[in-house]
């Protein structure tokens, strides 16, 4: 088996449940799990990391992207436009994408967050070009193997084209049968249960307002069937909440409970920026987790998400980067430090401490997920870590708390090395299994040829 010894890091931060933080001190890696922390650690290893001047967080966990939307990133038509009129427009693009491109996307997507400290990711794919699945999740979870990322597949889904009074064509929408079938596939192929596993899958189904009452109802019975967690987009801006007053004579949290999403715990909704004290309280009794997407929502200026509020209604919350036409990046580092920020605008400084950003992008999100062994640097949990380098003078002055450093100063948010299931993803800021350059010139090419088709 091997050993690994990360040496020497000025702080390790474990977010377990005591908050422990160490000083000085080096943690121990056996194979895919952490073995011991403290100062001192003697072991013969195979591999000793120097953490000098680093700060070793848990791998973030990111609970809500599109990463096919990296190839469509800061499109001049769509730069300042609300959710509806972005949506509209880029379904126009989207449809375009090929089987190349979302492997291609998923690399670049998934390279990006774990350069930023992110080991885990979610992805919502629901857009189906010519109505046909063309096996793009599996694609998507190849790109995912291909640079070394912990992976949750979401499958999304449309069902609801404009033909039926949805947003999205009808020709990247399917049928009831065609999703589940292939959800199916998916969940028998691909859905791993064990600890420390690599690959999940989810049913999501994608928004209120782009599929059917009935898919929404089916999904919440095979998750329940085939034991598999529920995604999808909710209360993200107020036009999705007179769609579905006007369409259901309900607000959308009380739409998702009375087609059976708020049952068992295993559903969690990206955004959740326009809900009331009474969801919220719902949402913790149900164990119904959020995936705070701050950057995209104010990019697209839908508001800002009362991230306090559930945390102390004990929702389960996560950090998402969303998807990289909203963002317009997957910085994970840089993604709590905004939820830290726009928590103190909405509800006042003291609602939002670095330590609680920190600590909603590692155990908050491995909640989310319905994890309990990643999120942690603790014994016997993944050896998923991101060590951060401090000794630059974009950090002079702020070592009195390097943990709060980390997410308060720093020029550029790329990690030193990251660890995902004990193996090195990246070193001295660069990706380890890949080629940056030649992905991002395979990437560029790939945009270049969606945007000339939907020209």
């Amino acid at each position: 088996m091997k050993i690994t010894l990360i040496k020497n890091a000025l702080r390790i931060a474990c977010m377990n449940n005591a908050r422990d933080e160490f000083s000085n001190s080096d943690l121990l890696i056996e194979g895919n799990v952490i073995k011991k922390i403290g100062p001192g650690i003697k072991a013969k290893a195979h591999d000793i990391i120097d953490a000098k001047d680093c700060v070793v967080f848990p791998g973030f966990i990111n609970t809500h992207h599109h990463l096919y939307q990296t190839l469509t990133r800061n499109l001049s038509a769509v730069q300042d436009s609300k959710l509806f009129d972005w949506l509209i427009y880029l379904y126009e693009v989207w449809r375009h994408v090929t089987p190349e491109g979302v492997n291609i996307s998923a690399q670049v997507g998934l390279g990006e967050l774990l350069l930023t400290g992110c080991t885990t990711s979610s992805d919502h794919f629901y857009l189906f070009p010519g109505g046909k699945s063309a096996d793009l999740i599996d694609h998507e979870i190849d790109g995912a193997a291909q640079v070394g990322m912990r992976f949750h597949a979401c499958r999304g889904s449309m069902s609801r084209g404009k033909s039926k009074g949805g947003l999205p064509p009808d020709d990247v929408v399917q049928t009831e049968d065609e999703i589940m079938k292939d959800c199916e596939r998916l969940v028998g192929k691909y859905h791993d249960r064990k600890p420390y596993a690599m690959t999940r899958i989810a049913l999501a189904p994608c928004s209120p307002f782009s599929v059917t009452t009935e898919l929404l109802k089916l999904s919440a019975q095979m998750a329940k069937k085939w034991d598999v967690r529920l995604h999808t987009h909710l209360a993200e801006t107020l036009d999705e909440e007179a769609y579905c007053l006007e369409l259901y004579k309900m607000r959308p949290l009380a739409y998702m409970e009375s087609v059976g999403w708020l049952e068992g715990g295993r559903s969690w909704f990206a955004h959740c920026v326009h809900m009331n004290e009474a969801e919220s309280r719902l949402m913790g009794q149900t164990n119904t987790g959020v995936a705070h997407c701050p950057s995209s929502n104010l990019r697209l200026g839908s508001g800002i998400a009362p991230t306090r509020m559930y945390l102390n209604d004990k929702v389960p919350l996560g950090i998402g980067v969303d998807g990289s036409a909203s963002n317009d990046c997957c910085d994970m580092l840089a993604e709590v430090r905004q939820a830290m920020l726009v928590a103190r605008v909405k509800s006042g400084v003291g609602s939002m401490s670095a330590r609680d950003a920190l600590w909603i992008a590692t155990r908050g999100g491995a909640q989310v997920l319905g994890r309990d062994d990643i999120g942690e640097l603790s014994p016997g949990k993944a050896a998923d870590i991101a060590l951060f380098d401090l000794s630059g003078i974009d950090f002079a002055g702020s070592l009195s708390d390097p943990v709060a450093a980390a997410v308060f100063c720093g020029a550029s948010h790329k990690a030193k090395h990251v660890l995902v299931d004990g193996k090195q993803v990246v070193q001295d800021g660069r990706l380890v299994n890949v080629d940056e350059a030649v992905l991002a010139r395979k990437a560029n090419k790939l945009s270049r040829e969606m945007l000339e088709k939907a020209a």
